[in-house]
């Protein structure tokens, strides 16, 4: 699904602008190539929602064009999920905290977080590094507006996050 990608990116990007590394979601052995502490991103269980009548919101005025176009929205409820390894314990737990001040106030206006969980630190054996992972629920509104000719629209895109 397009959107949990566009999700996930938008959280990557705003851990990586707050100076915590983030990544998709990796295998866990691929950690120990970063420098300090890695985040790696995935949006896990998700469900969609049509807003509006069949996702239609209503017509803006396209001041570019002169013309009015229609808006159509939906909403995606769903858990942003943040791993963090670092082979120091106190890195991890530095990143841990700034991705938490991320997470519940530096996102794009789409995505509306909600409650925020964090599990214990934790050494995993497996990699020979320290974990935390945390979860937060969230909603994510992507909208969508009608392309020049009228007969179709264009693709849903997170909103708040700026496009080419």
């Amino acid at each position: 699904m397009r959107e949990l990608t566009q999700v996930r990116d938008a959280v990557m990007s705003a851990l990586n602008s707050a100076g915590v590394q983030a990544l998709a979601a990796f295998p866990a052995d691929r950690a120990k190539r970063y420098s300090g502490a890695a985040a790696a991103v995935a949006v896990g269980a998700a469900e969609g929602k049509a807003l509006g009548f069949c996702n239609y919101l209503g017509e803006v005025y396209d001041a570019e064009a002169g013309v009015v176009r229609e808006v159509y929205g939906k909403q995606l409820e769903g858990i942003i999920t943040v791993d963090i390894r670092a082979e120091r314990a106190a890195d991890c737990e530095a990143a841990c905290e700034t991705a938490a001040e991320v997470l519940l106030g530096g996102l794009p206006s789409g995505i509306r977080p909600g409650e925020l969980n964090w599990e214990g630190l934790c050494w995993e054996k497996e990699t020979g590094m320290f974990l935390r992972r945390g979860g937060l629920r969230c909603q994510a509104v992507f909208v969508a507006r009608e392309q020049e000719d009228g007969q179709m629209f264009l693709d849903f895109i997170l909103k708040g996050v700026m496009t080419d």
